[in-house]
């Protein structure tokens, strides 16, 4: 199924809407959609390693976008759709609390960390927005973390190039499979953050 899935994906490099799907997966990922965008921007980059770049850019642009809205979700909106998409992640609010001090010791750190690591960067933007984090610091961790973690992926794929690709393909399943584990690993960091 993993296979069915990668190649489909994949797929979307040879059409011009490829580029779109993966704006728009970064966006929603950054403020309620819980898949990450960095498997469309690997698949996209792998079927052209020469465009990664500007793939890591489109990803990056879609998701500190969509953590606006996720800022913008937590300041106007928490108490109907704000709310809604924390009881997914944090039913008993307590990572939600948790995130509070976080900013309070942390601050632009706390929003730069969310960005990069694999922990569900929209809990962090719909709580700068009820927080009423500094805007401008959480648009400039926003830039850098996602930027770096997009530009990093997509760099990786742009100078591993045919090489790369190959290696991707012939170990994709074990690769999913890892990256699966990183995400639930991401999700269970933030439960612990929230019963520490």
């Amino acid at each position: 199924m993993l296979r069915k899935t990668y190649n489909w994906v994949i797929g979307w490099s040879e059409t011009p809407y490829g580029i779109w799907a993966l704006f728009a997966l970064a966006f929603a990922e950054s403020s309620c959609f819980p898949f990450p965008p960095d498997v469309l921007l690997i698949a996209l980059s792998v079927g052209q390693p020469i465009a990664a770049f500007q793939f890591a850019l489109v990803c990056s642009l879609g998701s500190v976008l969509g953590g606006l809205a996720g800022y913008a979700i937590g300041y106007f909106a928490f108490a109907t759709i704000g709310q809604t998409i924390l009881n997914l992640y944090d039913p008993h609010q307590a990572v939600f609390e948790q995130i509070k001090g976080l900013y309070n010791t942390w601050g632009f750190w706390g929003v730069l960390i969310a960005a990069i690591t694999p922990i569900p960067y929209k809990v962090f933007t719909i709580a700068s927005g009820v927080f009423k984090f500094n805007l401008f610091q959480f648009i400039l961790a926003s830039i850098l973390g996602r930027s770096f973690r997009f530009f990093l992926v997509g760099g990786l794929i742009f100078w591993g190039g045919e090489s790369l690709k190959d290696w991707i393909e012939k170990y994709f399943d074990w690769l999913a499979w890892g990256f699966l584990a990183v995400l639930v690993l991401g999700f269970v960091v933030l439960k612990v953050i929230g019963h520490g």
